[in-house]
């Protein structure tokens, strides 16, 4: 595959916190048109990657290219990314439209009215676009988010859990948003705990656990490996009971109609001996493999393991240190006033 072809080159992207180590190493790449999830347990360095791909952070070693240039703190290329990283945030009582034409402007830019029509048509929210955003529900300021990153047709998109707290009937307008966007060439990589959500969007999957790269693949490659089996049986409550008593198994969960099983050292055989043991008629017995079942085999704990921190939230990571100054005297707490957000292009330093 030609440099033309790659969108996204992560090379060996190390960052720690203190004595914690967020990203270890962490080393994949993205081509032009692809949608690929990022993939990982809470505090698996998802985040962190994310921010230091965006130049938010700096790595300690290792680097990040993007659309063939490498990514610092205010780098021009930026502006040709969208982001939506860590929830949106908007001025509550402007419309979602004027939150749009501030956030661009800001940017030192300016948009013409298709730009953000178009962006919020996307979105779906264009018969919304001038009620203001105090107004809107949780989902729809999501929404809205995500026709942030889409001002000015960028070339790549990333997005940190876009369709976190949408309904399912929005969660399946964003995902055919971003399946027609992936058609007309757009990139796309996208962070998502929803792994049923991602197996149906993404072409590639990128899992990462405690900071390092535990596979990269295309959905196929990457569920091909998973171990797990379905079963029907005529007494499903029995059945479930035996089945978390049979040597091997790793996990047992109800499916209805069936019962999912996560193999361990146990094999579908041995599933369906201990359920004619127990006198239980066994009706379908066939492998599983979804991209859920082989997320859970890879990260899973080992025996003794301490719990990963969290990713550190943004507000207590400073790219840069900061040194401590005089403390400051106590004053009587006042009403705060609502924050006004920095739009992350301004915090990038890009500009068209």
């Amino acid at each position: 595959m030609s440099s033309t072809d790659t969108v996204i080159e992560v090379m060996g992207l190390r960052k720690s916190f203190g004595s914690v180590v967020a990203v270890d190493g962490l080393s994949f790449t993205v081509e032009r048109g692809a949608i690929v999830g990022l993939l990982g347990a809470n505090g698996a360095g998802k985040t962190t990657t994310v921010r230091m791909m965006l130049g938010l952070i700096r790595p300690q070693s290792g680097s990040v290219t993007v659309l063939g240039e490498p990514i610092r703190f205010g780098a021009k290329v930026l502006s040709r990314v969208g982001s939506f990283v860590e929830g949106p945030g908007f001025i509550p009582h402007l419309s979602g439209r004027h939150n749009l034409e501030l956030y661009w402007r800001a940017g030192g830019r300016h948009a013409g009215p298709a730009d953000v029509d178009e962006a919020l048509a996307v979105a779906g929210l264009d018969d919304v676009a001038g009620r203001p955003v105090k107004t809107y529900s949780h989902g729809m300021k999501q929404r809205l988010g995500f026709a942030q990153a889409l001002l000015g047709k960028p070339e790549l998109l990333v997005l940190d859990e876009p369709v976190n707290g949408l309904d399912p009937q929005q969660i399946v307008f964003v995902r055919e948003a971003l399946l027609r966007l992936a058609s007309e060439g757009t990139t796309i990589l996208l962070s998502s705990h929803l792994l049923w959500e991602v197996e149906q969007t993404c072409s590639k999957v990128v899992v990462v656990d405690h900071g390092r790269l535990v596979k990269s693949g295309t959905v196929a490659e990457v569920t091909g490996s998973a171990t797990s089996a379905y079963i029907e049986a005529d007494d499903p409550s029995l059945a479930f009971e035996t089945l978390r008593h049979v040597p091997g198994i790793a996990s047992v969960a109800h499916a209805p109609p069936g019962i999912a099983v996560q193999l361990g050292t146990a094999s579908r055989c041995d599933l369906v001996a201990a359920l004619v043991a127990a006198g239980i008629g066994v009706e379908t017995v066939m492998p599983r493999h979804n991209l859920e079942s082989a997320f859970l085999e890879m990260v899973a704990p080992t025996e003794g393991e301490p719990a990963w921190p969290e990713d550190l939230p943004a507000t207590l990571v400073p790219a840069e240190p900061v040194p401590a100054g005089p403390a400051e005297p106590a004053v009587s707490p006042v009403p705060a006033e609502p924050a006004v957000p920095v739009p992350a292009r301004v915090r990038e330093g890009a500009g068209r």
